[in-house]
């Protein structure tokens, strides 16, 4: 059921219109949201998704067309690079979103210690200022700044001692999380995501998820490659293609649904189409020089303008991927074997007592938080890096290919086919392809026609990506290690990699192992046979068998939690299996003791361990603390109230945080009140 009801759009464009030269981006693009609403933009990297957002969001001015926001309304805007200033700390430009409410605290603390040294009708005067201060905050949003800006910052993966880091030293990655976290932290009616993901590990995006799908009240429109949080999010798709919006109603597994229905009959269109022309041609052949030659020649022009004005093309992602690959070479019974493995950096313990076997053609997943050591192990078992203690065995017949995030190796002046056909291994299994092998594995990989002639240099990060990507499953190794290779990748792009790599051997698949390091879940749950899931504290487990119902719900429990997440996705509930299996999962320590198997994963969508042991008090027990907290609210703001608590600073300091505590510590006793007070018959 969808969440919104009025019927008068929060925002609308109308009739956008916008061009670089000759390349048309928009041709009449027209786009309304509801309050409420939530709708992904989907489409092919280039065909003018982020330039949607930035016309909305006031960045960007189209040739024509209008953009009209409902009065009042407060938009957020998340570019793919936030522009962030570099003298801030974390924390600050976190704070900084907040708006009135970082200011008014800020200036709370400024008068708190004027107060600290003022005395007779000075501090009469600062008092009032505290309380017009104080009802200017609680009107923005209360004492619970700190517990927001904390929340925020800790669901994107940053940690209490990065809080006063300097912007200027993060990485771009943490740029962009500290972007994701300002964003949602302005509190805005209509939010504009430009791929929000591709910076976050597996908690943050279920974080996101959550946040989006039960805590946000207002409209969001998304610009994402992550299909489960389309799935999960999203009530309806705009697909972008040639400059024009199609509208589907619904997530993304029913976009799919009806854009393969619209294809096929794209297809037949096309069929038709050809079939039509084919007999043209055949009559202006027969009729060329015959008496009948000039109406052959009006033939010729109509066709000609038809096969310009009229013709569509057949759908290309509607092909399955139709080539080949070349099979692994053989490599015995282990393409590796580690066995207690250890890596630190310092105090900074990575994994220890860590085991993994890789048998030929497995699919192994290597997930965890950012910064708990994924690439570093898979540079550990490649002999990249050394470990501090442990053994590694490779097969004498290994051959591996490693996908990066950097392409320094690649000659940019390679066309995309020329490239291909240097680095796969021909049909007869010689060291070169032949033209129309890689024009054909080109092509299997969505480069059309006119794409495979560009040379690399002029190709998008995306594109350039998925190039190397179609030359290492087609090189003939037994072992590829790809590094969140999707993370620049457009979903068309992914779903034909996830294909490659998903088919089987028998029907032209990679027959080789490997090892996929990404936060890309629907890809993991459609490629991986297992996961090595590192904590980032130096534990790690192993998850077999349903790595689709992990993701689904216990991506967070085999480590300590690193943020504060808000309740699993309702979204998610509706679409996740109600009995699960119970997965094989093993942990171990840092000292490489068992640890016991958790039990079967709890429901998505299930009450957290907090609101668990709230249902459990009696109603006299939930209302006795109540009354205790609300005590000491009075006694403290009694306090607050006293013109002698200013003149110690340390109390000054104190109440206002004991306060925000005690705040905090009420609201969820109050919603379980409200929860049994709303439904008759609870104790």
């Amino acid at each position: 059921m969808a969440r919104y009801h009025r019927r008068m759009p929060l925002a609308s464009a109308t009739d956008l219109h916008l061009a670089h030269g000759t390349n048309v981006l928009l041709d009449g693009v027209t786009l309304s949201i509801e309050p409420g609403e939530r709708l992904g933009l989907v489409g092919r990297n280039g065909q003018g998704k982020s330039t949607i957002l930035r016309i909305l969001a006031g960045e960007l001015v189209p040739d024509s067309g209008t953009v009209q926001l409902e009065r009042g309304t407060r938009i957020a805007y998340l570019p793919q690079h936030p522009k962030l200033d570099p003298a801030l700390t974390v924390h600050g430009a976190a704070l900084g979103a907040l708006g009135e409410q970082a200011t008014i605290k800020q200036d709370l603390e400024a008068l708190f210690d004027r107060m600290a040294h003022a005395t007779g009708a000075e501090l009469d005067g600062l008092l009032l200022q505290q309380a017009a201060l104080e009802h200017r905050l609680e009107a923005a949003g209360g004492y619970a700044t700190e517990h927001l800006v904390e929340q925020a910052l800790q669901g994107v993966g940053f940690v209490e001692a990065q809080y006063q880091q300097p912007v200027s030293s993060l990485s771009g990655g943490q740029r962009g999380r500290l972007g994701l976290a300002r964003v949602l932290l302005e509190r805005a009616d209509l939010l504009l995501l430009d791929e929000p993901t591709n910076h976050l590990d597996l908690d943050g995006c279920r974080w996101l998820e959550a946040y989006l799908a039960d805590s946000f009240t207002g409209a969001a429109i998304l610009v994402s490659h992550d299909r489960w949080l389309l799935d999960r999010v999203v009530d309806r798709i705009e697909e972008i293609e040639q400059g024009a919006l199609s509208d589907y109603p619904g997530n993304y597994a029913q976009y799919r649904a009806l854009r393969a229905e619209r294809q096929l009959a794209q297809a037949r269109v096309h069929q038709k189409q050809l079939d039509r022309i084919k007999r043209e041609e055949e009559f202006i052949r027969r009729y060329r020089a015959g008496q009948r030659a000039r109406q052959a020649r009006g033939r010729e022009t109509r066709l000609e303008r038809y096969r310009s004005d009229h013709l569509i093309e057949r759908p290309t992602e509607l092909d399955m991927l139709e080539v080949r690959l070349p099979p692994a070479p053989r490599v015995g019974d282990h393409v590796l074997v580690a066995r207690g493995l250890a890596k630190s950096f310092g105090q900074r313990r990575l994994f220890r007592n860590l085991d993994l076997s890789i048998e030929p053609g497995e699919r192994i997943g290597i997930v965890g938080p950012n910064g708990s050591g994924k690439t570093t192990l898979v540079r550990c078992l490649l002999g990249e890096e050394t470990v501090d203690s442990g053994d590694i065995r490779t097969s004498p017949q290994l051959r591996a290919a490693w996908f990066r995030q950097t392409h320094d190796h690649l000659d940019l002046s390679l066309s995309v086919w020329q490239y291909l056909q240097s680095v796969i291994v021909g049909e007869d299994g010689g060291a070169r392809a032949s033209e129309q092998q890689a024009r054909n594995l080109a092509g299997a990989f969505l480069f059309s026609g006119a794409d495979q002639d560009k040379p690399l240099r002029v190709l998008s990060g995306g594109e350039r990506g998925r190039a190397i990507i179609a030359g290492l499953v087609a090189g003939a190794k037994n072992l590829i290690v790809l590094d969140e290779p999707t993370n620049h990748l457009d979903i068309p792009s992914t779903e034909r990699l996830e294909a490659a790599l998903a088919t089987s051997p028998e029907d032209g698949g990679f027959g080789g192992a490997i090892i996929l390091v990404s936060h890309d879940r629907a890809l993991l749950a459609n490629v991986c046979d297992r996961l090595v899931v590192l904590d980032g504290f130096g534990q790690w487990s192993e998850v077999r068998n349903d790595v689709t119902a992990w993701l689904e719900t216990s991506a967070a429990e085999s480590a300590p939690p690193t943020s504060e997440a808000p309740p699993a996705s309702k979204h998610a509930s509706r679409n996740t299996s109600t009995q699960r299996s119970r997965q094989e999962t093993r942990s171990r320590d840092t000292d490489g003791r068992k640890v016991a198997e958790p039990s079967a994963s709890p429901k998505v969508g299930a009450p957290d361990q907090a609101a668990r042991r709230l249902m459990k008090l009696s109603q006299e027990e939930l209302e006795q603390r109540i009354e205790r907290i609300e005590a000491r609210l009075r006694a403290v703001d009694a306090q607050l109230a006293d013109a002698s608590t200013w003149a110690n600073p340390e109390k000054a300091q104190r109440l206002p945080e004991e306060r925000a505590r005690m705040t905090e510590e009420l609201a969820p006793l109050e919603r379980e009140w409200s929860r049994r007070a709303d439904e008759p018959g609870e104790p």
